[in-house]
């Protein structure tokens, strides 16, 4: 028992002095497997594992309430991710261009090519999903949808399309508060990334 405890505490010795030798010194290259009294042991690199603890729900509605979340968090958080990459392209693209029309035709143009992608499938999403993909927007851009709108289309365009999402309960303007009120779902969010988020 006592020598294999020893093998364990020598193992992670190694792993532990392998990271700081890879902190100190670029050119330390760690072994993929060490051999320790005659065993030959991996070298394994382990991601990271987020332990949270699990919601005590007062009430069974409040349960449903979380469940519900983790869906609607899987069905629209590949939409932000999505959203941020082609902002990111978008304006990589528009900081090329140098005339203010052909700067509107390619706006235009993009924005046809989202609709005709993307109109069919957010058309399906519930009221709360369209909430929650607001949020995590702005969580993945760090600029709320209102203010995408506002640089890319204009300020009159950015108040109708506020306008409309009003009507619907929504607000472009929702921000993500990590330490607030979604501290729960930038949790879900974390381990969503992680592929941790099973099922409920």
């Amino acid at each position: 028992m006592g020598k294999r405890v020893l093998r364990i505490s020598m193992l992670l010795v190694m792993l532990l002095g392998a990271k700081v030798g890879l902190a100190q010194d670029d050119s330390f290259t760690i072994p993929n497997k060490v051999v320790v009294d005659g065993d030959t042991l991996a070298n394994l690199t382990i991601g990271k594992i987020y332990i949270f603890p699990w919601h005590k729900f007062k009430k069974h509605r409040d349960e449903e309430k979380y469940r519900r979340l983790i869906l609607n968090l899987k069905k629209v958080y590949p939409y932000a991710i999505m959203a941020r990459d082609m902002l990111m392209s978008m304006e990589a693209d528009v900081a090329k261009i140098k005339g203010k029309k052909e700067r509107e035709k390619y706006i235009k143009d993009a924005e046809d090519r989202l609709r005709a992608q993307f109109e069919a499938p957010l058309k399906h999403l519930s009221i709360s999903q369209g909430k929650l993909l607001l949020k995590l927007i702005d969580r993945e851009t760090g600029r709320t949808s209102y203010s995408i709108v506002k640089e890319l289309r204009g300020t009159f365009s950015a108040f109708c399309w506020q306008s409309l999402a009003r009507l619907f309960g929504s607000n472009m303007k929702s921000t993500f508060d990590e330490n607030g009120e979604d501290k729960y779902l930038n949790r879900l969010i974390l381990m969503y990334e992680n592929g941790q988020l099973y099922d409920v």
